[in-house]
């Protein structure tokens, strides 16, 4: 089974004076804002790739959570997921440097050593962290709360 999934983005105008736009097949984004202002200078009026990217990685950290969990024959039932992506400059260019993933999750009937390896295993197997390899350091801070 193969699954493709599509988005575009559509830059306009010279560097830091330029605008993009983004959008998604879903049309969950569409012709949404992202620029300059947005990545770097903290303008809530866009988005930004990086946040993107990270929305991303949470979203899919969470479902193979989820996933682990289940097949272990443990029910979740909230999985609560943030991805902190940083940015940094390296030379004359930038690199995402770090991504802090960090779970909070209702999981009854589990204790904290099983959640703990359940969580790594996602973070392992997730394939958004596998397709972000290349970012030198991926952590996982992971809380299982009470129901």
């Amino acid at each position: 089974m193969a699954i493709e999934r599509k988005a575009s983005a559509r830059w306009e105008g010279r560097g830091k004076a330029g605008r993009g736009r983004i959008s998604t097949e879903t049309g969950a984004l569409s012709s949404y804002p992202y620029g300059v202002a947005s990545r770097f200078e903290g303008d809530r009026k866009g988005t930004n790739p990086e946040e993107i990217v990270g929305a991303a990685h949470a979203a899919c950290f969470a479902m193979a959570f989820s996933f682990a969990c289940d097949k272990a024959g443990c029910e979740t039932r909230s999985v609560d997921t943030t991805a902190q992506v940083r940015l940094v400059q390296q030379g004359d260019g930038f690199l995402i440097d770090r991504i802090e993933l960090t779970l909070d999750a209702v999981v009854p009937g589990i204790d904290d050593a099983k959640f703990q390896e359940l969580a790594q295993q996602a973070k392992k197997g997730c394939p958004l962290s596998k397709a972000l390899a290349a970012v030198p350091e991926i952590t996982l801070k992971a809380t299982l709360r009470s129901a």
